[in-house]
């Protein structure tokens, strides 16, 4: 994992991170929790991986409090629930970070059943939306807070097999952008961070040994001429985003892929 970036250092701020057991989620915990959180509540739906989660941290940062909210954060009264877990936690949620999102594989649209169409743009980008509305009722209540959403640079560049996973990243790319000029006359930030292929996640690995998806990502891969990032480095970027050093920015969509795209 890299060295925390020095300007980057938090307030004892809490947060929560929806998707936060596993993969990028698991690594914006840890993230934030070194750089000075004094608080994390971790969403996700299996109960053995969020208490392993909330265990292994527990003991790396012995003075932080880490809370578990189990569930689906795509259905309304979970994230409802989510965020009144956090309160009952930690009284406040300076920090939401939501790094959900379906783990569908790419997929050319004519080889799509129609059917499962609603599942994946559920799984995409409801979860972003719902989360994020429902920490804005407490984030207005203070007058501060910041969201950060985690999406994909698919909805920025067009790529076979990713119209729908495009079209939905496009929508939390759009909505964050919307947040965050509603959400700033309150005192809150919101913004998107887009990654292309990353790794050190279940994810990656999936995607590589996908026949169809792998090969697309290979190639991706070999774009990547500043290396492939890895899901400790997007949380160090969400850390940053978090921080006193980005208080003037919001609503932006900012890549971090290595030099696969420039979008």
């Amino acid at each position: 994992m890299p060295e925390p970036i020095s300007v980057s250092k938090l307030r004892p701020i809490v947060a929560v991170v929806t998707g936060g057991t596993a993969g990028i989620g698991r690594a914006c915990a840890n993230a934030l929790l070194a750089a000075g959180a004094a608080g994390v509540l971790l969403n996700g739906r299996n109960a053995e991986r969020a208490n392993l989660a909330r265990t292994e941290l527990q003991s790396t940062y012995p003075r932080a409090q880490i809370a578990i909210s189990l569930g689906d954060a795509a259905q309304p009264a979970v994230a409802e629930r989510i965020m009144a877990d956090a309160i009952a936690a930690f009284g406040r949620i300076d920090l939401l970070v939501n790094s959900t999102g379906g783990n569908d594989l790419p997929r050319l649209l004519h080889q799509t059943p129609l059917e499962a169409i609603p599942g994946i743009l559920e799984r995409c980008l409801f979860a972003q939306l719902l989360c994020s509305r429902a920490a804005l009722t407490h984030m207005r209540e203070a007058k501060r807070g910041a969201i950060i959403n985690i999406a994909s640079d698919a909805a920025k560049l067009p790529t076979p097999g990713e119209s729908l996973i495009g079209a939905a990243m496009a929508g939390i790319v759009m909505f964050t952008r919307g947040l965050a000029i509603e959400a700033k006359h309150d005192g809150i930030r919101a913004n998107v961070v887009t990654p292309s292929l990353t790794g050190g996640t279940e994810h990656y690995e999936k995607i590589m040994a996908d026949p169809f998806a792998g090969k697309l990502f290979s190639k991706a891969a070999q774009m990547a001429k500043l290396g492939l990032v890895d899901k400790d480095e997007i949380a160090e970027l969400v850390v940053f985003l978090a921080s006193p050093a980005a208080a003037k920015i919001t609503g932006q969509a900012i890549s971090i892929t290595g030099g696969i795209s420039a979008v």
